[in-house]
């Protein structure tokens, strides 16, 4: 059902709202004079990532060598009790070169991997930590790490440092062939031989080709690097990182203290609207209704005139009242669902509001109430920051989402990360699983997006 307050315009695609899409890339970033595979050979982070692999073979030894022989010394001492503390040392020894593995990665090859969950003893003493390393299964997913990091290491670093050596010496094969007819008794770098032929790169245009080869090698080097140090990006996260479940249980928990926190910033406001606002004017209604009540046998006219102004903050009261109510939860969205409650709050916006609902059936009241306090949220925005002229809100279904987008055609430039009331909203959400995305360059036009779980 669509209900338009103003002046009509398109669904979603309107005239206005075909601004350019957010593909995550400023416009206004660091532009390079060289393309790509020009400048990859020289950067920077070409040569950490190559660092990271010329490193990754003498760690990966040292790391495959201690595992596999702590590993095997305990199994075999299992026989006596000798065993759990040789195998819970080399757990714990494999989490430790875990957090140099997670320290390098972080600083070569830019990847922010979290602490593992630490480990849970309910006593203290050597037998309760033996017993929660053991029982770790971060510990155990470290000791696979230092397995497999051993042959792959083996692998990338012949790989690259083939790659990387005969690029380079290609490359600058021309500056260096003097070498062989002064020092090595032959024409040039020998390209093939047997016992009656043999090839030299010697002459001008062999050193040309060979140089071009070289520079090909070069370019591709860089991107055969990243390409390996990705694989090596996937197992740090995924060996030595948090596990799922303990992620979670992390992000349960802030969700937990936002709610909380907000629930107590929502107490706050409505008691500081309750004591500034209709207590206010009840305890000044009382105050006047005892003075006429004392006037009204002297001087009945101005007792009269002092009841009809206590009827006026009557009505004042309760209308402060009846808007305090509807910001802790309307009535018309419990009666009558997001559909009628949107669009008593997009009648309320200083522009002309389009409004769209599509939905099967009505998601749970917590939901919905999200929902409608975000779209609420979002009109006030458009209302007193984008001076734009109108305004759509659409909400619907996709699977078990309800999606709710909110656009305008104003000047942009809304940014979560200021600390506006995008952010508390972008917490809000997160407390029920929700995402917010926000799409809003400089020169507008500003398209928001929330996400929420379908809940019946």
């Amino acid at each position: 059902m669509a209900t338009e307050y103003g002046h009509g315009y398109g669904h979603r695609s309107g005239p206005g709202f075909d601004g350019p899409g957010f593909d995550g890339a400023g416009t206004g970033g660091r532009r390079h004079r060289l393309p790509a595979p020009l400048r990859a050979p020289i950067e920077a982070r070409s040569w950490r990532e190559f660092g990271y692999v010329m490193l990754s073979l003498p760690l990966g030894i040292i790391m495959f060598v201690f595992a596999v022989t702590m590993i095997s010394l305990g199994a075999g001492l299992l026989v006596t009790f000798l065993g759990i503390p040789v195998l819970a040392a080399a757990l714990a020894g494999c989490r430790a070169f875990g957090s140099l593995e997670r320290a390098r990665a972080r600083g070569m090859l830019g990847v922010e991997v979290a602490e593992p969950e630490p480990l849970r003893m309910r006593k203290h003493g050597a037998m309760a930590w033996m017993g929660a390393v053991l029982k770790s299964g971060s510990s155990w997913r470290h000791l696979l790490y230092t397995v497999v990091q051993f042959p792959w290491s083996v692998f990338s670093f012949v790989v690259a440092l083939n790659f990387w050596a005969y690029g380079w010496a290609l490359l600058t094969y021309p500056l260096w062939f003097w070498v062989f007819p002064m020092y090595g008794g032959q024409d040039g770098l020998q390209l093939y031989g047997d016992e009656t032929h043999s090839v030299y790169l010697d002459n001008p245009f062999e050193i040309a080709v060979a140089a071009l080869v070289g520079l090909l090698f070069t370019m591709a080097t860089p991107w055969i690097v990243r390409a390996l140090t990705s694989v090596d990006r996937l197992m740090v996260h995924g060996l030595l990182g948090p596990s799922r479940l303990a992620t979670r249980v992390v992000e349960l928990e802030s969700d937990r203290g936002v709610v909380v926190d907000t629930a107590a910033a929502d107490l706050r406001r409505i008691e500081r609207d309750l004591h500034d606002g209709a207590q206010a004017r009840l305890v000044a209604l009382a105050m006047d209704l005892g003075l006429a009540k004392e006037k009204l046998t002297e001087d009945p006219e101005a007792a009269a005139r002092m009841v009809d102004e206590a009827h006026g903050e009557v009505k004042t009261a309760l209308q402060e009242l009846r808007d305090l109510a509807r910001g802790i939860h309307p009535a018309v969205l419990t009666d009558r669902g997001l559909d009628a409650a949107l669009s008593a709050v997009a009648s309320r916006c200083t522009v002309p509001v389009q409004v769209e609902v599509d939905l099967p059936a009505r998601p749970a009241p917590a939901i919905e109430g999200i929902a409608y306090f975000t779209v609420s949220e979002l009109l006030q925005n458009i209302s007193k920051h984008s001076r734009a002229t109108r305004a759509t809100v659409d909400v619907w279904r996709v699977e078990n989402r309800l999606m709710i987008q909110v656009g305008d055609n104003g000047v942009g430039g809304a940014d979560v990360s200021e600390g506006s009331g995008l952010a508390g909203l972008t917490d809000r959400l997160d407390a029920v699983d929700g995402i917010l995305v926000v799409d809003s360059p400089p020169a507008g036009p500003t398209r928001i997006t929330a996400e929420l779980p379908w809940r019946g």
